[in-house]
């Protein structure tokens, strides 16, 4: 996979509602109504990167679930991250 130039990468951004660029991957921290609902949204999460074969670091303290995507075996963002951002925030 290609790595994005930074043009791309703030284009990408403005598609992609609530992820922010920091240290060289995008981040987004989610709050649900409890840890309950945190986890069950992160089942979702999981789903959707094994189907896109593309895996987010992810943090969990209680409601809040907190998804780093880069690509690291490109070394740093590629396509895919943003892709599965979108497919991510269109969970809710």
């Amino acid at each position: 996979m290609e790595l994005l130039t930074d043009d791309q990468i703030t284009a990408e951004l403005s598609e992609a509602p609530g992820w922010t660029l920091e240290g060289g991957q995008i981040t987004r921290t989610v709050q649900r109504k409890d840890f309950k609902d945190a986890i069950i949204f992160v089942g979702g999460v999981a789903f959707l990167a094994e189907r896109a074969n593309h895996h987010p670091d992810i943090s969990i303290q209680w409601n809040k679930v907190t998804l780093t995507l880069s690509t690291h075996s490109a070394g740093g963002l590629t396509a895919a991250d943003f892709n599965l951002a979108r497919l991510i925030s269109g969970l809710g």
